[in-house]
């Protein structure tokens, strides 16, 4: 029987690679689709948070990125990140995954760890759409993703993970504290600058639509982010069981930390502000998962909370418009975790070698840090401003009105009729399709 598998494995042109591990690779398939849910969970958690008018279009950046960015990943981003040996970018022998194949890339068939790094870049896109919602252009919004998917994301995946000169500086970061949280953070606070906040930031609430869907959206990004912590050793391992409890307790210490500010300034706890916390948690561990013990995953879960609790007090009364506040969620809580990974790494937990927490790995860290931050801030600004001599980088004074679910992709979220109203809207007098363009869907009806 086993001569007859070999036979057909050979006459197919498939082979197992030595140096593959079963084990590990069933593993890596799980933690793969795992990271994959975590999009579409976003897509959940930023949709709750919106108006109705915009839940689609806010759901749609997401699952956009799916297919844009996990095609150029495929396609040229996975080269720039993994492939050469120099410092700053990763070259083209791996472009149109030639020379990807099953052969062994540590204990999983190469092609597999291609494709988990992948779904990383994937999520990392998505992460900015939360700052631009209800007002940026869902064409630009694409070859931006695209562009920055390619030019920012890869290059600094290269830098830590890739062999780049961060690497070899020795900075720390487990599973994506620089390369995906700090890296969206930033390049989200400057397209908020650089688009301008929403016609209504400031002049009425703007409040979530549906918080079951962000409570939805918080649990299966906390189910999948098992599989991008623990994952991050690719291996069954017991670096992978360490990764997967840290990622268990710190968002819990994190909630903990939350509700009890929360009780302590307004004596109520509120189910968003409970979802955010986990977020927070589950990003301040993510570039120290592999590196410390439990108990200092939890000290990290509620130290990482106080600064972007504090942000998220703060930006309202201020004319930034972070539409879902990812700088103060990813941004901040990125920050907090890869310093914080200098202060509590321990060779006891993690990988061998010299990793205590000494002011040597501390300086490092911060050097990490201003690096993700200063090239995340330039190249998102230069992408942002290129594609504004192409095409407008937001949606037009009206279509922000009518909200872009209509106006973007022609659908509602919800039936109310005024997306009939809108299509049909050519048709009708001249004063009621001025009421239409005007936004008062009702009067117009």
């Amino acid at each position: 029987m086993k001569r007859i598998l070999l036979l057909l494995l050979a006459m197919t042109g498939t082979a197992w690679a030595e140096g593959v591990q079963a084990g590990d690779t069933a593993w890596m398939l799980t933690s793969t689709a795992l990271v994959l849910l975590m999009t579409p969970a976003l897509a959940f958690f930023y949709g709750g948070l919106v108006h109705q008018r915009n839940v689609l279009n806010t759901m749609m950046m997401s699952l956009a990125s799916l297919g844009v960015v996990g095609v150029l990943w495929v396609v040229f981003g996975y080269s720039i990140a993994f492939a050469g040996d120099h410092q700053l970018l990763g070259d083209s022998s791996f472009f149109f995954l030639k020379g990807v194949g099953l052969e062994a890339k540590g204990k999983i068939p190469h092609l597999l760890f291609m494709g988990f790094q992948g779904s990383f870049a994937v999520i990392t896109a998505a992460l900015i759409s939360g700052a631009v919602i209800g007002r940026m252009s869902f064409k630009a919004y694409l070859l931006f993703i695209a562009c920055w998917s390619l030019l920012v994301y890869a290059p600094m995946a290269h830098w830590v993970w890739g062999g780049g000169w961060l690497a070899s500086l020795g900075a720390l970061d487990f599973a994506g504290g620089t390369v995906v949280h700090i890296n969206a953070g930033i390049a989200a606070l400057v397209a908020t600058m650089t688009l301008g906040p929403r016609e209504e930031h400031g002049r009425r609430a703007l409040l979530p639509h549906n918080v079951p869907f962000v409570l939805l959206g918080t649990a299966l990004l906390w189910f999948g982010w098992f599989g991008f912590n623990a994952g991050s050793a690719l291996e069954a391992n017991s670096l992978a069981a360490l990764a997967f409890i840290n990622t268990m307790v710190s968002p819990m210490a994190a909630l903990v930390t939350w509700m009890l500010i929360d009780l302590y300034r307004s004596g109520k706890v509120t189910a968003v502000g409970a979802a955010t916390s986990v977020v927070v948690g589950l990003v301040a561990i993510t570039p120290a998962a592999g590196f410390v013990s439990p108990m200092s995953a939890i000290l990290i879960g509620v130290l990482a909370t106080f600064p972007s609790y504090g942000a998220l007090s703060i930006r309202p009364r201020t004319r930034l418009d972070d539409s879902l506040d990812v700088f103060a969620g990813h941004g901040l809580g990125g920050i907090s975790g890869a310093i914080l990974t200098g202060v509590f790494a321990s060779s006891t937990f993690g990988p061998p070698g010299d990793l205590e927490g000494q002011a040597k790995l501390l300086g490092i860290q911060m050097v990490a840090v201003l690096a993700a931050i200063l090239f995340s801030a330039l190249g998102t600004w230069l992408i942002l401003k290129g594609i504004s001599l192409i095409m407008p980088l937001r949606a037009s004074n009206k279509d922000e009105r009518l909200g872009l679910d209509i106006t973007a992709h022609g659908e509602e979220a919800y039936v109310t009729g005024e997306g009939a109203i809108l299509m049909l809207s050519k048709s009708l007098p001249k004063a009621v399709r001025k009421k239409v363009e005007n936004g008062d869907i009702r009067s117009a009806s």
